[in-house]
Formats: structure tokens, C-alpha cells, sequence
């Protein structure tokens, strides 16, 4: 099968890097969007490709695999090129990319917005906003804005992003434009971050990052799938469930996915390396997999 990304294309985006800064604004203007955020059944399918900017690299063994851009773009063709992948959510560097590649036509493309919280660092759950701020997100003709929410009592980084993810679900409100909230319960234990996967902790972050804002009209919420109802039973918001962290078993991945998409708040799936680095390579196939649960779930 010819590659996606040939030499071709390759050179010529690093020329257009190089040469033609004025392409990604003209890229922007010239994307195609679609008219609805979700498909025809209601349903929404994104590849998330926001973790080079944090610094998180690693999947499974190697702790480089997303720091190879060429790789981490010709991935990310193949699972758009999948009609059943509504869009993308990505940082700007990786949405310019994919639009000077002409891969986000008539696609849904949510900005991540704060990714300042790097993977290892001591202020990591002070999570700046460094990327998308709600006005580029206008400006750029995207369809919404994520944030990381991550709650950790015993750490006052969690203030100021609490704060500014409240500002920002606030201003993307007034736009009209989606503000997806990745509420995540951690704590520290040995010194080393450690999510919180119990019901209550889910609950409660649930419910926490459902109030933030002066209106929760446009909020969606990002969260880990768990068989428990009484988490998603927290919230009337549409939720979509993120992979996680790669679990090695793409198998099992899968049928957590589809047990949590069954529940009536669920609309959907947000997924990045569990199906852009599946274990055997086979991107197309990962991505064709999931697919088909959220298919069989709605």
C-alpha cells in the first residue's frame, strides 16, 4: 500500500515550514468544516494527538515513539482517512500540520488548550494554558476547546488551573464553541502521580468539573470508561471516554470502551495512542476495531 505520507508530501510540508508561515493562516481559512459536531447517529469519534506538547512521549517501552513527528502525522493520516473518525483534537503545531497536509476537511477539530502541566515536572498540576485560547479558537475557525482538569487535594497547583479552566469554559461559552473538561482525580503516592480510578473519586470529579463556569451549556466532559453507572450517572453533560494510557491488551481496552459507551450520557470516543501505537502496528485496523464498538454500543 502506498504510504500517506510519501517523500513528496514530507519535503514539501518542511518547504512550506520553511518558506510560507503564511500558509497555516490560509490553511485555517480554507478548511472545510462540517455542520454538525456529531454524525449522523449522534455519535463522535476523535484521535487526540495533544501529548507530544506536555512532553508525555512514551508508549508501552518506548519513551520516544511520539517524538518522531513524521511517524506521529503518517499515523494520524491513516486514522482520519477512516470515514467513522469525525475529527481530531489536537495542539496547534499538529492541527497546522495535518492542515498543510489538507487531512481536516469536513472534519470536527477541537484545540487543546492548556498543556503546560509537563509529564514528570514538580509543577506539573499547575497546568498553564499554552496553547489555544478561546479567541484563536474563533480565529482559527475550530469547533471547541479541551482542557486537562486534574484535581489533586493535597497540591495547590490544583487552584490556578481550576481557575483558569473555569475562565475558559466561561469564554468559550460566550463564543458558542464546546469546552471539553478532562476532570481526572489524582494523588501522590511516593512521590509519583497516581490516578484515582474508585467511583467516588470519579464521582466526584464529575461533579466538580460539571459546575465550573458561568454556564455549563456547552461542557462536555472527557473521562476514563469505568463500569460503574454511578459515575456517569453524575451528570446530565455529554461525555465522551478517553484511551488512557495504552493497557498492552487492545483487546481489553475495547471491551472496557464498550461496556462504558452503552450509558446514555456516553456519546462517543477520544482515543490517541491506544490506537495510534497498537501493538502490532496496525493503525488502520485499531482504528477499524474501535469503530466498530462505538457502532455496536449506539
Amino acid at each position: 500500500m502506498t504510504p500517506l505520507l510519501t517523500d513528496e508530501r514530507w519535503h514539501e510540508l518542511l518547504r512550506v515550514r520553511a518558506t510560507d508561515p503564511g500558509a497555516v493562516k490560509r490553511a485555517y481559512a480554507a478548511r472545510r468544516r462540517r455542520d454538525n459536531l456529531l454524525s449522523d447517529k449522534g455519535t463522535l469519534f476523535l484521535v487526540a494527538a495533544d501529548h507530544p506538547a506536555r512532553g508525555a512521549l512514551g508508549v508501552g517501552g518506548d519513551p520516544l515513539a511520539m517524538a518522531d513527528r513524521r511517524s506521529l502525522l503518517e499515523r494520524l493520516l491513516v486514522a482520519l482517512a477512516n470515514p467513522a473518525v469525525d475529527g481530531l483534537l489536537g495542539t496547534p503545531d499538529v492541527v497546522e500540520e495535518l492542515l498543510l497536509l489538507d487531512a481536516l476537511h469536513d472534519k470536527v477539530v477541537i484545540g487543546s488548550m492548556n498543556r503546560g502541566g509537563l509529564a514528570g515536572a514538580d509543577w506539573e498540576i499547575d497546568d498553564r494554558f499554552t496553547g489555544y485560547d478561546a479567541a484563536s479558537l474563533v480565529g482559527s475557525r475550530l469547533d471547541g476547546g479541551k482542557m486537562l482538569l486534574r484535581l489533586v487535594d493535597d497540591d495547590p497547583g490544583t487552584v490556578p488551573t481550576l481557575q483558569a479552566c473555569a475562565d475558559a469554559v466561561t469564554e468559550l461559552a460566550s463564543y458558542g464553541l464546546v469546552a471539553m473538561v478532562e476532570p481526572l482525580p489524582y494523588a501522590r503516592a511516593e512521590g509519583r502521580l497516581v490516578l484515582q480510578k474508585d467511583s467516588p473519586a470519579l464521582a466526584r470529579a464529575v461533579t466538580v468539573a460539571s459546575g465550573i463556569g458561568v454556564t455549563s451549556a456547552y461542557t462536555w466532559l472527557k473521562l476514563p470508561s469505568t463500569d460503574d453507572t454511578a459515575v456517569l450517572g453524575a451528570t446530565t453533560l455529554p461525555v465522551v471516554i478517553l484511551g488512557g494510557v495504552p493497557s498492552g491488551d487492545p483487546a481489553a481496552d475495547l471491551a472496557s470502551w464498550g461496556r462504558t459507551l452503552r450509558h446514555e450520557v456516553v456519546r462517543g470516543l477520544v482515543v490517541g495512542r491506544t490506537l495510534l501505537y497498537p501493538p502490532d502496528g496496525d493503525v488502520g485496523s485499531a482504528v477499524a476495531a474501535a469503530a466498530k464498538i462505538l457502532e455496536a454500543a449506539k
